[in-house]
Formats: C-alpha cells, sequence, structure tokens
C-alpha cells in the first residue's frame, strides 16, 4: 500500500488514483511506493479490486458472477439490435471498446448485484463526425430533495424505477463504427480482425453523444404519454389530467415518481414498461446512493450516506477498515483555522512530496457527501477546495481533521418534517468581511429550509471585493434571492401555486447589525 506520512503525526492517509474508484485499500506495509507504479502494485497484490476486462473477470474468485453479469450484457445489446457487422468503410476509422465491472451496493454498503457493461471509448470519437451535440439536462440534487420533502409533507406516493441498459434506446445520430468487444466471437470473423466491425445503430455506454440521444428518447416517450417537461429544470416531467399529477424527476436513468394517487403509479410505470425495460424499485428506499427512510404517520423523510461514508474513510485512512482507531472531533474546521496561499509548498521537493497526497481526490469525494447529505461542511468544503491545485501539509492538515469530524457525524441525517402551515420555505443567510486573507474577498452562505431542514444551501466565496459587511451582505442576499426564485419558479410549476391554498411565502433571516 502506498501512503503518505505526515512527519508531525503518526496518522495515515491512504493515497489514491483517479484511476481507482470506490475501492478499499488496505496494507500493513508504511513502505512508501511511487505513484507511477500505484495501479500495478494493487492488482498484484488485492483481490478484492474490480477486474479491469474480461479475461482478469474470468479469472478471479467471483468468475461466475461476472459471467453472468458478461452474458446478460452482451444479450441485452443483441436483442437491443445495438449493432450491426460491417465492412469498415475506406477512409473511416473504428474506437475501440473495453469492458467495465461494476459491484452495485444497497445504501447499507451489502452487495446488490454485479454488473458488467461494454463501454465505447468515446475519447477516439472525433467532432463533426463521430458526433455532433452532447449536451444532456441531469437533475439538481437540490430540487430532488424538494420534491421528496414536499411529498413527504403532503404524504404523497414515492416510487422508483429504474431503466435497464437505459442508453441503448436512444437512436445513433452519426456514423459511428466500433471494434468487436473482448469475448465476443463472430461467426467466420477472425477475433482482432480489423476488417470487420460494428457499426452503431442505437446508443451505446462510452460514446460522446450517449446521454443526449438517451435524453432524447426518454422525452419523446414521456411527451407521448402527455408529460411535460419543466422549464425551470428540463429533468422534471410532470402529468396533470383529471386532477391527476405525478412528477418525475429523471437523473440519467433513475426516475422518481411521486403522486398522490398509487393506481396512476402503477399505470404509469405499466405503459413506461410497454418502451423500455425497466426493474421496479417500489416505494423508494435509495436515491443515487443516498439512503432514504420515510415515517408516513409522522409525515417525515430522512435522507443519510452512512454507507457511502464508511467507504469514504476506508479509501482515505489506513488501518480504517480492520478497526484502527480514528479520533472523532467536534467541528470540521478548527476555530480560527486561517487557511491561504502562503501555506502552499514552495520548492520543489515539497511539491513532490504533496503530490503523494490524495489531496484533490478526497476532497471531491467529500464534494459529493456535501452536496446530498451534509450541509454542515459546506463552508470547510469550499475553503479546502481553493487550494486543490498546489495543496500544502497545513491544508492536508485540514483535510485530516475533516475526515475525522466526518468519522464522529458519520450518522447523522437530513429529517424533512412539516414545521408550521405559515411558510413553506424559510432562510438564513449571512456573510463575513474580508475574511480572505489572500484577496480580501468575502464569503457568503445560505440555507433555504422546508420543514426542519435545508433542501438548498451554499457557501461560496464572492467574486469581488466588498468594501463594507452592508455590501457583502448585500451581493450574498443577491445570490439568496437567485435560488429563492428559482425554488418559487419550481414549486409553481408543479402546480403549489402562490396564489392557492398551499402559498409560497419566504421568510429571510440576515445580520441586521450589518445592514
Amino acid at each position: 500500500m502506498f501512503t503518505y506520512k505526515d512527519p508531525d503525526s503518526d496518522d495515515e492517509i491512504c493515497a489514491r488514483t483517479n484511476e481507482i474508484d470506490d475501492l478499499a485499500l488496505t496494507s500493513e506495509a508504511d513502505d512508501f511506493i511511487p505513484i507511477i507504479h500505484a495501479m500495478d502494485f494493487a492488482f498484484s497484490t488485492s483481490h478484492k479490486l474490480e477486474p479491469n476486462s474480461l479475461s482478469e473477470a474470468l479469472q478471479g474468485p467471483n468468475a461466475e458472477r461476472w459471467a453472468e453479469a458478461a452474458l446478460k450484457e452482451i444479450e441485452a445489446l443483441i436483442d437491443n439490435g445495438t449493432w450491426e457487422l460491417v465492412e469498415l468503410p475506406e477512409g473511416r476509422k473504428a474506437i475501440g471498446c473495453r469492458w467495465v465491472f461494476r459491484i452495485k451496493h444497497n445504501p447499507d454498503g451489502s452487495v446488490e448485484r454485479f454488473k458488467g457493461r461494454v463501454v465505447a471509448k468515446g475519447f477516439l470519437q472525433r467532432p463533426g463526425i463521430d458526433y455532433n451535440e452532447t449536451f444532456a439536462p441531469t437533475a439538481d440534487i437540490s430540487v430532488l430533495r424538494s420534491i421528496l420533502a414536499l411529498a413527504a409533507f403532503e404524504d404523497w406516493e414515492i416510487e422508483s424505477v429504474d431503466i435497464s441498459t437505459a442508453f441503448l434506446n436512444g437512436d445513433i445520430d452519426a456514423e459511428v463504427y466500433m471494434k468487436v468487444p473482448e469475448g465476443l466471437v463472430v461467426e467466420g470473423v477472425a477475433e482482432g480482425s480489423k476488417k470487420w466491425v460494428l457499426k452503431l445503430l442505437k446508443g451505446l455506454y462510452g460514446i460522446k453523444q450517449g446521454p443526449r440521444i438517451w435524453t432524447h428518447k426518454l422525452q419523446t416517450v414521456l411527451a407521448s404519454m402527455g408529460f411535460q417537461r419543466l422549464d425551470c429544470d428540463h429533468s422534471i416531467y410532470i402529468y396533470t389530467r383529471d386532477n391527476i399529477r405525478i412528477i418525475v424527476p429523471v437523473y440519467v436513468d433513475d426516475l422518481t415518481l411521486v403522486s398522490k394517487h398509487k393506481d396512476a403509479l402503477q399505470r404509469f410505470k405499466s405503459d413506461l414498461g410497454a418502451h423500455f425495460k425497466l426493474r421496479d424499485l417500489g416505494p423508494i428506499d435509495q436515491i443515487l446512493g443516498i439512503k432514504v427512510e420515510r415515517n408516513r404517520r409522522n409525515r417525515t423523510i430522512s435522507l443519510s450516506q452512512h454507507a457511502y461514508i464508511e467507504s469514504l474513510l476506508e479509501d482515505f485512512v489506513s488501518g480504517y477498515k480492520s478497526g484502527a482507531p480514528l479520533n472523532p472531533v467536534a467541528t470540521p474546521l478548527p476555530a480560527k483555522h486561517r487557511l491561504s496561499k502562503n501555506d502552499c509548498p514552495s520548492t520543489e521537493d515539497d511539491v513532490a512530496k504533496m503530490k503523494t497526497v490524495p489531496y484533490r481526490e478526497c476532497i471531491g469525494r467529500v464534494i459529493w457527501l456535501t452536496r446530498c447529505t451534509r450541509p454542515d461542511l459546506a463552508y470547510t468544503v469550499s475553503v479546502l477546495s481553493q487550494f486543490c491545485n498546489n495543496p500544502g501539509l497545513k491544508h492536508w492538515g485540514a483535510v485530516k481533521n475533516l475526515l475525522r469530524y466526518i468519522h464522529g457525524s458519520k450518522y447523522l441525517k437530513l429529517v424533512y418534517a412539516p414545521d408550521g402551515p405559515s411558510n413553506r420555505f424559510v432562510t438564513f443567510c449571512d456573510s463575513d468581511l474580508g475574511g480572505n486573507i489572500d484577496n480580501s474577498r468575502s464569503t457568503g452562505g445560505h440555507a433555504i429550509f422546508m420543514g426542519t431542514a435545508p433542501v438548498v444551501w451554499r457557501s461560496r466565496l464572492q467574486k469581488s471585493v466588498a468594501l463594507s459587511s452592508t455590501e457583502a451582505e448585500y451581493v450574498n442576499a443577491s445570490s439568496v434571492g437567485r435560488d429563492m426564485i428559482g425554488m418559487r419558479y419550481l414549486f409553481e410549476e408543479i402546480g403549489m401555486d402562490a396564489s392557492g391554498e398551499q402559498p409560497l411565502s419566504t421568510e429571510i433571516y440576515r445580520d441586521k447589525i450589518s445592514l
């Protein structure tokens, strides 16, 4: 195992590379291994890693389960008419492909299933030849939280479905040729032949336009079923007819279904199943790896990521999985702990030493945690993210402090419960003055509550230098106003009109002294 050892501390934090995702690496060794050799070392010493190729999968300890996953993938590709075998036209190039294997986990960390995917090497595609447009919308996580909270308060049904092999449903919008995948033998064609290739007829994971053509296909199907796409968020669809309202937030291939009428949801799933192969997951218990717990009697819903936190700590704290102690701390960033660019490494030796530290990888993982369920980490992550390009030992020490705080608070949950009938949204905002010692800019933060918990939160460095605390507060209030307007538009579009029975009035609490 390659580790970084702080000369002033006995704590060791596991180093990682971008190539190793969601994998726990542990070792008793204290010896440093250069990061350039880390992948070879990891694959040669641990059988716990997910296989990197089909041949590796079939030779590993879970060969039968990986083979079953690979066969299911090939069958789905063939049944879907994803490609046809053709001779490669003169002047065209075929892109490669590879197998990607993943173990899918439940929110509690248990294994859900083994999954195999044939993924095209889309980075070899050429713009204007193999693809044109690539943009595809994705639902904002704050919008998902808001809809879940609303459904809990109103005691609506919340169910979820997963579209199997979603990207295979879109019709390709350009001529794309791909080499035959590893392990797939075509009768009469020698393995590895460059003359015969696969011409894609449908979308495939990995191609540049894959998300876009899938989104277009789903939009077309939902529109034919009477759904309309919201203007404020193109990943949210709504159906309203005869006092029936169905709200469908879409996150790539995960659909969350919200409605007061359970029979309407069943009809919708039946109709959707006529167009796509889907898995009916029933009442929601997780979304994007976030555990969802609901108490319908009290009209509450809670969101948590305990399994994700455990995976995070296992990946970055050496010995954590084997039970090594990790002392928790009370705050994510020590009081009066000021970080600046003066703490960045200035010598070549210091820079080389810090390159072995997984600073960016760790911050990236914590950002997802912060975005989903942990508003208490927002300020600390905002500060630490400013030093990703050239972090120093002091910055890394702050990251280790953050990991200790996360460890001590890993069982925290966001609990949404009704909190009075008068206001749906309550907002708290504040700002410091010139808190950044590198550029004298201020940091503003706010949280928009629905009931007892926030659905939107931000902590961000302001773009200009404020000349007074009043100016800093007004700049922050402007950011609050933008988010509030977005929330009001969202709720008005889904039928919670400000002039109806459920008003969208808003209270904003700010620092009166500064204003």
